[in-house]
Parts: structure tokens; sequence; C-alpha cells
């Protein structure tokens, strides 16, 4: 394969074809995500969605900001179970309260519901970064249900995620091998393609889905 010089990365050999895959896609629009928060050590950070992207942020999290706690929205049990083990200090679903007000919370879900959510569990002055490609139609009624005083008022702010840049990709990988963040993957053969789509959208698959390519 023949590519531009400017868009092709060196990937520390510490990686595996398989470990490096998530850290190209979902670990650098997760480092992205992470730097346009603002985040500073000891502030609260939410994650809604534990995908991923999520999980890679979390694991940043932890070593880049050490006095930082991580809260964690998930739609299941099983994927609430992940993020504590990682080191979340505390996972709810999507609609829990979270028990302490969060300076920054970053989206990663395809819904419209989180966004309603999120906010309201933002710090005054929070912001709330959202990491997703679209978002879709099916619940966008949810938008219906935003109240200013709870979701907006006191200067929170909603920022978008566009695109991960040459930048990013560069910095995150130097960082990722700096750190030692070990990605959790699951790999499937190019033949199994939708199966993995089919349980990425069951939620059966924790940490990154990798499709090999022999």
């Amino acid at each position: 394969m023949v590519v531009p010089a400017a868009f092709a990365h060196p990937v520390p050999e510490r990686f595996t074809d398989t470990e490096a895959a998530p850290l190209l896609c979902a670990g650098a629009i997760g480092y992205r995500s992470l730097r346009l928060t603002g985040l500073e050590d000891g502030q609260n950070l939410g994650l809604t969605g534990f995908g991923a992207s999520a999980h890679l942020v979390l694991k940043m999290v932890r070593r880049r900001y050490p006095h930082t706690d991580v809260y964690v929205f998930a739609r299941s049990e099983k994927e609430r179970d992940f993020a504590r083990q990682l080191g979340a200090v505390w996972a709810g679903s999507t609609t829990d309260p979270s028990p302490r007000k969060l300076h920054a919370v970053i989206d990663t879900t395809p819904a419209w519901k989180p966004i309603v959510e999120a906010l309201k569990n933002l710090e005054k002055g929070g912001r709330l970064v959202i990491n997703a490609i679209r978002k879709e139609e099916g619940d966008k009624s949810e938008l219906l249900n935003l109240d200013y005083p709870d979701h907006l008022w006191l200067e929170k702010e909603i920022k978008s995620v566009a695109n991960v840049t040459r930048r990013d990709i560069r910095e995150f990988l130097e960082l990722a091998a700096e750190l030692s963040l070990q990605p959790e993957t699951q790999e499937y053969e190019l033949h199994d393609a939708n199966r993995a789509l089919a349980e990425l959208k069951e939620g059966k698959v924790r940490g990154g889905k990798v499709l090999v390519m022999r």
C-alpha cells in the first residue's frame, strides 16, 4: 500500500498490530476529546458510553491526571463493571445522577438522551465534549426535555469533535507508548465483520474491536 508520507505514522514497537489498531482510531479521537475538555488534574471527569474510545480515555486519565476522579455512565452493568475494574470511582446508568458535579463530560454515544443527562451533571462553567461521528434520529425528541436552568445555565458549554488530526495521531502514539497504555481488544476475522457489528450494537464486546485481514 502506498500512502502520502505526511499521513504515515511510525507505530511504537511495543504495540502489536492488533493493539495499535484502536490506538489509531478510538484512542486518538479520545485523546483529542480529552484535550478539548480543558481538564485540569483534580477536576472531575464524566464518560458517557464506555466502548473503545472511552476505555482508553479512562486509562489515560488515570496516568496523566492522578488526582482526577472519573465517573462513567453506561447502558449495561457489564460495561459499568468494566469501568470500575479500570479505575472509575463510580459507574451508573445513563440516567443516574452523578454523585458529584463534573467539570467535563465526554459523550461517545450515538444517541441524544445522554447529552441531556450529561448537561444536568455538569458543574457551573463545565464543558460537554461530544465525541461522535453522528447522532441517530430515533431519540431526537429527547432534546425537547432541555431545561435552561438545569442543563445550560451558568456558562455550561457544548463542544463537538470534528476529526482526528495528524498531530493528534503523532502525539497520542508517543503518549500511549510513554504511559504503556494497553488497549483491551477482541479480534474478528474479516469474514466475521457483520457479527462484530452485531455484537458491538448489543454491547457484548468490551474495549476495542479489531478486524484482522490475513
